[in-house]
């Protein structure tokens, strides 16, 4: 035991050394022009909100663990905090390569918060499985995809710039999964990835953290109609967390809710409304997308636990699969449908092979994303469960104390 810890001591903080190094030698001698990095910004409020969401939110969300709440809040915060320096790295490189044009400033800070959601979503797969260099190197490594995997859709495809990051929960969900299914399955009889009620109520609280901020999500790069992004999230939202009690209650066995479903399904309506926030002119499409993300996530986390998780032996622990995956891949339908009536409508069905080729981007771009996601998953999971990285032993999964020091109280106090 002492020598596993003296591993992470040698191991963790040189790695953290480094890449923080190597941030600052970046900013030092590569970053672009001082004047355009503090040009005045109007993203602040907005930003704020987005970085509440990621650290707060999701730090809180990943709670579910009975012993892993120091983990699960710790990690998370340092995760976001590299991955948004990383992010900003990828940003200028891309920039000096010509392959996107120069942001700077508070708009390209934003782009980095929120692509560094895919890391927190794929975190909540690999939760209590994955040791901290493990996570690190995931981020990494994860990040640098996503930015090549948007590359490809604005540059092949045509996607616009704000579009691809709204790609963020399915890169992150598909990633994730297919990371953990490389980590060996935890034996039948360990019960520390069981949840409290403890544990739920701090997960219950940055669910409803990442539900208040998540119209700013959605909004934040909008270029054009950015109120019309902000109005549909919020009725998208408001309609699932209502569905999410209605069906909890129908789909349990007593007829009482469930916190699971709660936990899960009240973030399907802004999962869902991603792709298409800014471009709905009818509340009640957005309450409709609300209310069939809600139901894909409840129904969803029924049929992959009782068939789909067994027989892969896969084991996704925070559920981001059915809270993130699956709302995803039905906003990206509903992307298409909605693209197809619209712009059917406008003209008259009568200029097929430009709708053709507008489905065909749409498509296009889904399925490079969520092919994207899951290869480099799976070898990132290969790459993870190397003797090189120090991977966990099975009978240590889901337990803060392998990792943090906990106070010893005296007895009696």
């Amino acid at each position: 035991m002492p020598s596993r810890y003296l591993s992470f001591r040698c191991s963790v903080p040189w790695l953290i050394l480094f890449l923080e190094t190597l941030f600052l030698s970046h900013f030092f001698f590569c970053f672009p022009d001082v004047g355009n990095t503090y040009s005045p910004s109007r993203f602040y409020p907005e930003f704020q909100d987005v970085n509440h969401l990621v650290i707060f939110g999701f730090g809180f969300f990943l709670m579910v663990l009975r012993r892993y709440g120091f983990s699960s809040t710790g990690l998370n915060f340092l995760l976001v905090v590299l991955g948004v320096q990383c992010s900003v790295l990828i940003e200028d490189l891309l920039v000096f390569l010509r392959v996107q044009q120069d942001e700077g400033g508070m708009r390209s800070l934003a782009k980095a918060v929120v692509s560094v959601t895919a890391v927190a979503i794929s975190t909540g797969a690999v939760l209590g499985k994955a040791n901290p260099v493990q996570l690190i190197v995931m981020s990494l490594v994860e990040l640098i995809i996503f930015y090549v995997s948007r590359c490809i859709n604005r540059t092949f495809l045509q996607v616009p710039d704000n579009l691809t990051l709204m790609h963020v929960h399915l890169f992150g969900a598909y990633f994730g999964v297919a990371v953990t299914s490389r980590f060996p399955e935890p034996p039948p009889g360990l019960d520390k990835n069981r949840s409290t009620p403890k544990s739920d109520l701090f997960s219950m609280l940055g669910t409803v953290f990442v539900w208040v901020f998540w119209p700013s999500f959605n909004s934040i790069l909008a270029d054009s109609n950015k109120e019309e992004a902000v109005l549909n999230t919020y009725f998208a939202l408001a309609v699932s967390a209502v569905a999410a009690f209605m069906l909890s209650a129908l789909t349990s066995k007593d007829g009482k809710f469930q916190m699971t479903h709660i936990h899960s399904a009240v973030l399907a309506g802004g999962v869902t409304i991603s792709y298409t926030a800014h471009s709905i002119q009818h509340p009640w499409i957005a309450m409709i997308l609300g209310l069939l993300g809600s139901v894909i996530t409840i129904l969803g986390s029924h049929c992959l636990q009782r068939c789909f998780n067994p027989a892969f032996k896969h084991q996704d622990t925070s559920g981001v699969h059915f809270t993130f995956g699956l709302p995803a891949v039905l906003g990206a339908v509903a992307a298409i449908v909605l693209c197809v009536v619209e712009k059917g409508i406008s003209t008259q069905w009568n200029n097929l092979s430009s709708l053709g080729y507008l489905v065909f981007v749409d498509l296009g771009a889904f399925c490079q994303t969520i092919s994207s996601a899951l290869i480099t998953g799976l070898i990132t999971g290969l790459i993870l469960n190397t003797k090189l990285l120090k991977n966990v032993h099975v009978s240590k999964y889901f337990d803060d104390q392998f990792y943090w020091e906990f106070p010893h109280l005296s007895v009696g106090f």
